[in-house]
């Protein structure tokens, strides 16, 4: 009787096991009522690592994304600071030999070698994040993403704007900080890309709402990451006496300048990007506009797990949570965060759109017509009107920014 219970419990050890074992590595979800189970490999290829703010806010929306749906750590295969060149394809083909059968790249300049992957490798879906060209290639395995950030970026705006008028109400804003009736603010910017244009725009407007008479000068660094350039940029722009400095470039150089200035005694405040600046500029940071790429991530990796094609475009902003700002600093002025939550509502609800065409000009006019798509690739977009119903429909015939517009009251200074 014994030999034979021990038979028993020999054999149901085993079939319990075999359950085990036949679960390793692999990831369930259980969306739409359904569980799906998967061997799926994920490359993911980045520009920088998590010292660099915008690859660290990829890399935690990656990770919550993963966790959430119970995808584990050996299933995904991260490349760190690829740059923008054949090292892309290489790394692509690293990944490929690997078993990944989904890769993402997070920087704009990857995204033609994404391409070139795509096609050799039909069988593999490609996302080149932050890119344009996805829906004018027509490849089923290739895509684009991006987070509607110019709505969050304007959000940013309103609470530099808030500490504007605070500054302007307790007369702390000097002769050096106006260009005749106007106050002076400024911006680190990358490059002169839409992306970047249509950031720093929104941020303008975003303070414009709440103290009209601004100008904003953009001084651009030719990087995404250069602590050193973005840090003297900051200075050249304060020199100039920008009493508010944005930014849309990804070290926390410019809030160091700021915070350096500020104290020194200088009034000057710091708007940063991606993360929060508090831990450089304690006393200057005000917030930072953010992505919480978690919202994508997820999106796209339930794809990847039901073996499904990704869609060629996403974007999405306030409605999604898939924008924010970061903590408000210990500076900012009496009622922003009421001021931020009936923002973020406008947006939401649609009553407030970032690029109402009412409230800027170009060349003094009011913009009536405006393209989102380049045809022939001499970087003059000639197709797909996005100016109608009174605004500009940023993000809505592509997932990245296209808006390019220079705008009257904002000066590039290089």
């Amino acid at each position: 009787m014994k030999r034979i219970l021990s038979i028993i419990l020999v054999f149901v050890f085993a079939l319990s096991c075999c359950f085990a074992l036949a679960a390793c590595g692999k990831s369930t979800e259980e969306g739409s009522g359904t569980e799906v189970t998967s061997d799926l490999k994920i490359g993911l290829i980045l520009v920088g690592d998590d010292t660099e703010g915008y690859t660290k806010a990829h890399m935690d929306g990656i990770k919550d994304a993963a966790k959430e749906l119970g995808i584990a750590d050996d299933q995904l295969i991260w490349k760190y600071k690829i740059e923008e060149t054949d090292a892309v394809t290489e790394a692509g083909k690293q990944l490929i030999n690997d078993g990944c059968t989904y890769i993402f790249s997070n920087s704009y300049g990857h995204q033609d070698y994404m391409l070139g992957l795509a096609k050799e490798n039909p069988d593999i879906h490609f996302v080149s994040m932050t890119g344009d060209t996805a829906d004018k290639n027509g490849l089923d395995n290739f895509s684009n993403a991006f987070t509607r950030v110019y709505e969050s970026r304007y959000v940013s705006g309103v609470v530099a704007g808030l500490k504007l008028q605070e500054l302007i109400d307790a007369g702390k804003v000097a002769d050096k900080n106006k260009d005749g009736d106007n106050i002076r603010i400024g911006y680190v910017g990358a490059y002169p890309y839409a992306e970047v244009v249509s950031g720093y725009t929104a941020f303008y407007l975003g303070i414009k709402s709440i103290v009209p008479n601004i100008v904003m000068d953009v001084q651009y660094t030719s990087s995404w990451f250069d602590f050193d350039k973005e840090k003297a940029a900051a200075e050249l722009l304060m020199n100039r006496g920008c009493i508010i400095i944005g930014q849309h470039a990804d070290s926390a150089g410019a809030p160091t300048a700021v915070q350096e200035a500020f104290k020194k005694g200088e009034v000057v405040y710091s708007v940063g990007y991606n993360v929060s600046m508090l831990d450089a500029a304690p006393d200057a940071a005000l917030t930072s506009a953010s992505n919480n790429w978690k919202v994508y991530y997820k999106f796209a990796f339930e794809k990847a797990l039901k073996g499904e094609n990704i869609p060629t475009n996403w974007a999405e902003g306030y409605n999604q949570d898939a924008v924010a700002i970061t903590e408000l600093g210990t500076s900012v002025a009496e009622g922003t965060q009421e001021k931020v939550d009936e923002t973020i509502a406008k947006i939401k609800s649609g009553e407030l759109k970032v690029f109402d065409t009412s409230t800027f000009t170009v060349g003094g006019a009011e913009v009536t017509e405006a393209f989102a798509t380049d045809t022939d690739g001499d970087w003059v977009n000639d197709k797909d009107n996005v100016v109608y119903d009174g605004y500009y429909h940023e993000s809505d015939v592509r997932s990245a920014p296209a808006f390019n517009l220079r705008i009257d009251g904002i000066t590039e200074l290089n």
